[in-house]
């Protein structure tokens, strides 16, 4: 009854949880248990009925997304692809679902909720859980938790990382995440950087004392990739990032506070996107070593990935798979993964201490500089939609309903620079943002989105509600091509969710 009422994690917290549980290694959640096996065990073709009469028995959005962000953790630890981006989806999908109308809330949740449903089943369901209990290391004094964290990782020994990162979270939670981070700087690769910051997110939807169980996500992550094949730069961070931190002597400093001019965004944005990667990450340091507001160096760094969508050629016939067809960019283009990364890096800077402050900024700068060069895109020639000729034809529209609807038909024809073009106008004329807000996220809760719909609608408003007025409209333009380039492609589930939630 008392692990009940408590939780598993704080029982485990105050030592109670091994004298109720004996000696099982099962990761349990006290209260949550019951709604997390739900979302576990449920077939996905019954789990939306069971989860309609959950909402109207009294059950709310926020307890439905919990429970399966813990059947995701406890399933798939961080290590299965489908499976920790339905995790990074999650928060995402909660934070839409307060934008909509009450009637419409539940329908990006349960558009989630289905798919991790459906591949925890593919996955084999409880009996092949990742997740159990882990018993933390006895730590000997005198070197910092990160480090060894990092060590172990770099060993990949995932008993030792996952021991010493139990041992950590046993503090507190902010403290265990800036040891996390330690390790997930060893590398700037794109899920390594958003899983931890979406796990984070979610806290304020699950609450903080799950904190060790969706951050040790990252921690298998991290153990997982040091196995990958190499690059010539997968270990660049690894040196580049201690030696720009002591040379612009950013150590045991605090992030300085001088505010930045939109001319200096605009030129810092367009130095880091012509930089090659080393020099992106020291343009970075030396402005944080010369005291100027992270979050204006957030913000240029943002600005500069968000080109990346904007220039995008898509595509070509040797990248096309199903559902991503010639000259589309969503799910995993070059620019959504970008945004994507550079969004999580300015919110890690935003939520760490200061030395990970510098840190993430940092690797920011150097990992959307090495994005640009992914895949042999000629992104510093290639012009950023919407076009000189494509602006002059929509120049003569000043009405913002016309402009919406002719949106909107752009969305639906796949018309990736009209659509852009036309949004641009829209802002171009200073508009309310909200009737695009409104319009951008029914498509990103009706499409499928190639598993990135939620989370790049999440990115593209944080960053907006982040951006100085001069160039926040850029985020949306570059939203408004995504949505035109995924429309057509109705996500598995939500045909049902709408029939059984009465919604036409």
């Amino acid at each position: 009854m008392l692990v009940a009422t408590v939780g598993f994690e704080t029982a485990h917290g105050l030592g109670l949880a091994p004298t109720l549980t004996g000696d099982s290694n099962e990761l349990s959640f006290g209260a949550m248990e019951p709604l997390v096996r739900l979302m576990q065990d449920t077939p996905a073709t019954r789990l939306l009925p069971e989860l309609t009469e959950k909402l109207h028995s009294g059950t709310d959005l926020r307890q439905l997304v919990a429970a399966a962000a813990l059947a995701n953790a406890r399933t798939f630890g961080g290590e299965d692809y489908v499976g920790f981006h339905t995790m990074m989806a999650l928060a995402p999908a909660f934070h839409m679902a307060q934008e909509l109308p009450t009637a419409l809330q539940p329908l990006p949740v349960f558009k989630v909720l289905y798919r991790n449903t459906h591949r925890i089943q593919e996955n084999g369901g409880r009996k092949s859980e990742v997740l159990h209990a882990v018993k933390p290391a006895a730590l000997s004094p005198g070197r910092p938790g990160g480090e060894r964290l990092r060590d172990a990782v770099r060993e990949k020994d995932i008993t030792a990382a996952e021991q010493t990162f139990a041992a950590l979270a046993e503090g507190s939670v902010d403290d265990a995440f800036n040891h996390l981070l330690m390790a997930v700087q060893d590398n700037t690769e794109v899920h390594r950087v958003v899983l931890p910051y979406r796990a984070w997110d979610m806290l304020g939807i699950i609450g903080r004392d799950q904190a060790h169980t969706l951050l040790r996500q990252s921690v298998r992550y991290c153990v997982k990739a040091e196995s990958w094949p190499r690059t010539e730069t997968w270990n660049e961070p690894r040196s580049l990032l201690p030696k720009l931190l002591d040379e612009h002597k950013l150590l045991g400093r605090s992030p300085g506070n001088l505010p930045a001019e939109d001319k200096w965004v605009a030129e810092f944005s367009q130095t880091l996107f012509k930089s090659s990667p080393t020099q992106a990450a020291s343009a970075a340091a030396t402005a944080l070593a010369e005291g100027i507001d992270p979050a204006a160096i957030g913000e240029a760094l943002t600005l500069a990935a968000n080109q990346l969508v904007l220039r995008d050629m898509g595509r070509t016939p040797r990248d096309e798979v199903f559902g991503k067809p010639i000259g589309s960019v969503h799910g995993d283009s070059i620019g959504v993964h970008a945004t994507d990364s550079a969004n999580a890096w300015r919110n890690l800077a935003r939520v760490g201490n200061a030395r990970n402050c510098f840190a993430s900024l940092i690797l920011g700068a150097y990992q959307m500089a090495l994005d640009r060069t992914a895949r042999g895109g000629d992104f510093l020639n290639w012009k950023p939609l919407p076009y000189g000729w494509q602006l002059d034809q929509v120049e003569k529209v000043t009405d913002p309903a016309t402009l919406l609807r002719d949106a909107d038909e752009a969305i639906r024809g796949n018309l990736q620079a009209r659509a852009s073009a036309l949004i641009h106008r829209y802002g171009e004329l200073g508009h309310a943002p909200r009737p695009v807000f409104d319009l951008l996220l029914r498509y990103a809760v009706s499409e499928d989105g190639s598993l990135h719909a939620e989370k790049f609608y999440r990115t593209s408003s944080e960053e907006f509600a982040a951006t100085r007025p001069a160039f926040r409209w850029r985020h949306l333009v570059a939203l408004a091509r995504v949505t035109a380039s995924e429309y057509g492609r109705p996500a598995p589930g939500l045909a049902e969710a709408r029939s059984l939630l009465k919604i036409s």
